[in-house]
């Protein structure tokens, strides 16, 4: 072999040896990000648990008098929220 075939040989193994580093590469990237999917999700659920054990705590409070009056004041701020959103949804039905 000449040394012009050897080093084009020695170019093809490193091309070779690439593709498949970056086949594993884009293989690694799809697990990567599907993890990540799989995180975002997990961390909504999540929130949303968080959010609705707050409210369930501000719930068992109010129901045994224990609010001091800056948790009343958000308790009945949430509630007002909770009420425009129903008559927003009400408002939306009735058109």
């Amino acid at each position: 072999m000449t040394p012009s075939e050897q080093q084009i040989a020695r170019l093809q193994e490193k091309l070779l040896l690439l593709v498949k580093q970056q086949q594993r590469l884009r293989s690694e990237n799809a697990e990567l990000r599907q993890q990540l999917a799989q995180a975002t999700d997990d961390r909504q659920a999540l929130a949303v648990q968080v959010q609705d054990l707050q409210q369930a705590v501000a719930l068992m409070k109010l129901a045994a008098g224990s609010l001091n009056d800056t948790e009343k004041r958000a308790f009945e701020k949430q509630v007002n929220k909770f009420i425009r959103e129903i008559d927003k949804v009400i408002a939306h039905l009735s058109t």
